[in-house]
């Protein structure tokens, strides 16, 4: 939403991505919705120029308001535009963010505009979900991670991948956890992933017996999520 005195004032989530953008960034938000992001970076003389693009009719209207209202027209593009789309060569765009999708989504965005990938020298991601799936379609098409974090917002929790032209061997753990994350082990990791343990043990307990095969893919969760957090007290 918009603060009267400081402008456009960003959720937790959002305020976490902006801080991982470099001062100076030529920016694509892909998905912008309001083109709060941008807005806020703009409006804090971060960066200079940015492009928010918005695939859906509504948001697109919405932030080409919110651009209008905040008299930065000449710093921001707002286009209607499908994923990579929304830029060219001529455009000059080095950092990309995608944030509030599900991961899959975004590898699907990444994988339909790759050819113009050549041209960013960072991504800023910010899955809702299929972490993994992300990762790996990073893995295997140039990219390496080069920080990771957890945050809280809303009593959800998200996970921001920022990754650069390069190249990774991510193990299976290393895909489902986060190279960075599980080395880090912060509270807010171990939280998220005790949570999702507590869920993956309730639903052992209704699959019956019988049903070995359903049963051997949540204790093999079940398993690595243990092994993972009992990563932590084997530091001290």
């Amino acid at each position: 939403m918009r603060d009267n005195k400081k402008g456009i004032s960003l959720s937790e989530r959002l305020q976490e991505i902006a801080s991982f953008v470099p001062k100076g960034a030529r920016l694509l938000d892909v998905g912008s919705d309001h083109a709060y992001l941008p807005l806020y970076l703009l409006e804090n003389g971060h960066i200079d120029y940015a492009i928010a693009g918005e695939v859906a009719k509504g948001p697109y209207s919405s932030a080409l308001e919110n651009v209008d209202q905040a008299g930065l027209s000449d710093h921001l593009d707002v286009r209607l535009a499908d994923g990579l789309a929304a830029f060219t060569a001529a455009d000059k765009i080095d950092v990309i963010t995608i944030c509030g999708m599900g991961g899959r989504l975004m590898a699907d965005i990444l994988e339909a505009g790759k050819a113009k990938l050549s041209l960013v020298k960072q991504l800023i991601l910010q899955p809702n979900n299929c972490e993994d799936d992300l990762r790996l379609w990073l893995m295997t098409n140039g990219f390496a991670i080069t920080a990771e974090k957890i945050v809280t917002d809303k009593q959800k929790y998200y996970e921001i991948i920022v990754a650069e032209q390069g190249q990774m061997n991510l193990s299976a753990v290393d895909l489902r956890f986060g190279p960075f994350l599980r080395q880090e082990l912060s509270a807010v990791f171990k939280a998220r992933w005790q949570k999702e343990l507590s869920k993956l043990e309730q639903a052992l307990m209704k699959i019956p017996e019988k049903n070995e095969e359903d049963r051997l893919v949540l204790k093999t969760k079940i398993t690595q999520i243990k092994e993972v957090l009992d990563e932590s007290t084997a530091n001290y």
